[in-house]
């Protein structure tokens, strides 16, 4: 009933015809998530020790982790500070599973 009214209503000269509902069908597709390998992963460590404030001291971002491992051992020799954040990036890409 309110189909009817809203039709005549809005859409005035259209008829008291309905089209029918046209009919979807969807499909699942699986996908499987891959590292995307024409982008190199990021690697990153940021200093957390700190009585009342954090240090804050980031490492740069390196596609190997073995360098922000050196860069905190040298700040930890330096500071004596022992607590880090260290961050992971990457890129995904979804590809169909066939």
């Amino acid at each position: 009933m309110l189909l009817r009214r809203h039709q005549r209503q809005a859409h005035p000269g259209d008829g008291e015809s309905v089209a029918p509902p046209r009919r979807r069908i969807f499909r699942y597709v699986p996908y499987s998530i891959l590292q995307d390998g024409s982008a190199e992963p990021e690697y990153e460590a940021c200093c957390v020790s700190g009585d009342e404030d954090d240090c804050g001291a980031v490492s740069e971002r390196h596609p190997d982790p073995a360098e922000v491992e050196e860069w905190q051992r040298r700040h930890t020799q330096k500071t004596r500070h022992t607590r880090y954040r260290r961050s992971f990036a990457d890129y995904s890409v979804l590809e169909p599973t066939v």
